[in-house]
Formats: C-alpha cells, structure tokens, sequence
C-alpha cells in the first residue's frame, strides 16, 4: 500500500471504519446475491480501511476470496466482466427508478447524468480475465 493520510479526526474515523465494515458486509453479500455488486463495495471497504486502519485493510486485501478483486484492481489489471455488467446493470435500474419516482427536476436531471459517467468509468476500466483457478 503506498503511503495515504490517516484520518485523525477520531468520530471520522470511527465513521470510515463503520462504512468499511458495510462495505464488506454488503460485497459478501453480493457474492451469493447477484442483484448486488461486490467489487465496488470491497474497493469502498479498502478506500475506508486505507485511511484508518493498516490492520484491517492488510486483512481486506490478503483475504484468500475478497482480496483478489481489490488488488487486481488497484495494480490496473482491471474489474471482472461480471461485476462490471452487475454494477452498470445495478447503476441503470436504481438511477431510472429514483429518477421516476422523486418529483424533484434536478434529480431527474443529475441522477442520470452521474450513472452515465459512473457507468462509463467502470466501461473503461481494463477487463479482468479470470482464469479457472481464480473463479473458485
């Protein structure tokens, strides 16, 4: 891990850690739930343990399942096709739905515009070629 500013700020940190620890929850989850992405949720999960705690982001990234996607990530081998068609499939139906349902213009308007440019941010990353003893 390259040198990153820890955040001192103790109610700060405390709230990264929180949303480091649902970050996970919910990328393990994702793993047996195909609806939800686990990649982008992981790569929260080390963005928040990165800046708080070198234990649990050392565990994150050496995890035997989870740690794979982040450092194939962060060493720009890329995302899996498969998370990449979940997390833009993921992006389009919660930015359509939200988008329908509050009444507000400019969230009709900018909900879509950031799925897009999220959307074409995951579109141009690398795609990780998993090979058979990495999928299991």
């Amino acid at each position: 891990m390259s040198a990153v500013n820890r955040v001192k700020n103790k109610a700060l940190r405390m709230l990264l850690i929180t949303v480091g620890w649902l970050s996970v929850v919910l990328g393990v989850i994702g793993i047996f739930l195909p609806i939800l992405p686990t990649t982008p949720f992981l790569l929260l999960a080390a963005a928040c343990f990165a800046r708080t705690s070198p234990k649990f982001y050392n565990w994150l990234v050496s995890h035997p399942r989870l740690g794979k996607y982040i450092v194939y990530y962060l060493e720009g081998k890329g995302i899996p096709l498969k998370a990449k068609i979940y997390t833009i499939t993921l992006i389009a139906l919660t930015m359509s739905i939200t988008s329908y349902l509050v009444p507000v213009l400019a969230v009709r308007i900018l909900l879509p515009l950031v799925g897009v440019l999220v959307a074409l941010y995951i579109v141009r990353q690398p795609t990780l070629e998993l090979s058979p003893e990495v999928k299991g």
